[in-house]
């Protein structure tokens, strides 16, 4: 096992960890916003409610939900020792040379976003996660749909989830594409093609997630 240590210890498997992770994530957030979208069917909840208990009782889904917080927790630990790296490498970040040169800002602001991220993840998991998997406050009467349209009537709650969102974009922006620079999938003929799918769906999920807070607040759904 030394070697394995060693090398998830090294710059590079550093980067792959959160390539792997990164792309785990990215695959998770497909099924969640899917699942999520079925809110502007506009049918009063009824297939989001039928699809969340389904995710909620399903065994293999309850398995895979512990596999998910561990990809997470991960992907958090490692992003924040290539972060520590980073800061050693360069104790004067950009002092002299010009960053905006070589790369867009959110790429070099990765930990930043990162980390406002986890704080509305960490708010996100007590309106909904800790709602439905830890209280008892879940019933037939009073459904997790039913608890969104309650929380998202604070307008300060809908701000929060779409500054979220936002950052949400930025970090898909960058990590999408430098994901599979990482994992060596980079190729003159394909990486334009890479960069364009992860921009359509950085723009798309972010866009998805932003408008479910909002539509509730103005009741464009009912």
């Amino acid at each position: 096992m030394a070697w394995l240590s060693k090398s998830l210890n090294s710059s590079l498997g550093k980067k792959l960890l959160m390539a792997i992770t990164g792309l785990f994530l990215v695959s998770f957030l497909i099924v969640h916003c899917g699942l999520n979208a079925t809110i502007f069917l506009n049918d009063g909840g009824v297939t989001f409610n039928e699809g969340a208990e389904f995710m909620a009782k399903n065994p293999i889904i309850r398995t895979m939900e512990i596999v998910l917080f561990g990809g997470l927790l991960l992907h958090i630990l490692d992003g924040l020792r290539l972060w520590m790296d980073n800061k050693k490498k360069r104790p004067v970040a950009y002092a002299v040379i010009d960053g905006a040169a070589n790369s867009k800002w959110y790429s070099r602001s990765m930990g930043l976003l990162g980390t406002l991220l986890l704080l509305f993840l960490i708010i996100h998991l007590k309106h909904f996660w800790y709602f439905s998997r830890l209280t008892d406050n879940l019933t037939e009467e009073h459904t997790l749909y039913n608890e969104m349209q309650v929380v998202f009537q604070s307008p300060i709650v809908v701000a929060i989830y779409v500054l979220g969102c936002i950052s949400l974009g930025y970090h898909l922006l960058h990590g999408f594409q430098s994901a599979f620079q990482s994992l060596g999938w980079n190729h003159p003929k394909y990486t334009p093609a890479i960069k364009s799918i992860g921009a359509a769906y950085a723009i798309i999920i972010a866009a998805l997630f932003a408008a479910m807070p909002i539509a509730f607040h103005f009741n464009l759904i009912h």
